[in-house]
């Protein structure tokens, strides 16, 4: 499977969810260098996407848009929100992501019969955002997003759910 194919089921199944509470079990967040300005980016270039799959048993689809695409659309929405402007001419931010799916998780949930906690199998997903200032190479933010995997998704409450996690976290970005 190519890179951008499997990159695209991994974004789809990190935060994929049941539609009547799409965005229940999203976490987000995210750290800012407390001595950076943030007033002083301007722009922004996109560096790359990573992808990082635990998946033994194939117990993923490949999702039916591009994921990759949507996930960068959604963080140049809240980038051009905040002033910035995609530029590929000595940027001030450079722009990555990285996304990951452990297929084969487990944590402790509270048991409803038994109201005790319980090992349960709760496939887990990740987004990660990270901003580097393009001078000094340093990070100067990052936002993480997890959630649980659902099976069977439909596309509306993929996008719904990626939409949720990219706001809350650029919620969290210092305003300029």
């Amino acid at each position: 499977m190519c890179k951008n194919s499997v990159l695209l089921l991994v974004i789809a199944v990190l935060l994929s969810g049941c539609a009547t509470v799409p965005t229940k079990d999203i976490r987000t967040e995210a750290q800012a260098d407390p001595k950076t300005d943030f007033s002083k980016y301007k722009t922004y270039a996109w560096l790359g996407t990573a992808a990082v799959i635990n998946d033994p048993y194939g117990q993923w689809k490949i999702p039916s848009f591009d994921a990759v695409a949507e996930l960068k659309r959604l963080i140049n929405r809240e980038l051009t929100k905040r002033g910035l402007k995609e530029s590929y001419s000595n940027p001030d931010l450079i722009v990555l992501f990285a996304a990951g799916v452990d297929m084969e998780t487990f944590k402790l949930k509270v048991s409803p019969d038994a109201k005790i906690n319980i090992l349960e199998h709760t496939p887990t997903g990740g987004l990660m955002v990270v901003l580097v200032d393009n001078a000094s190479g340093y990070v100067n933010w990052a936002g993480v997003a997890t959630a649980e995997i659902q099976k069977n998704p439909d596309t509306r409450t993929v996008k719904t759910r990626l939409d949720y996690a990219v706001t809350e976290m650029f919620k969290k970005l210092p305003r300029q």
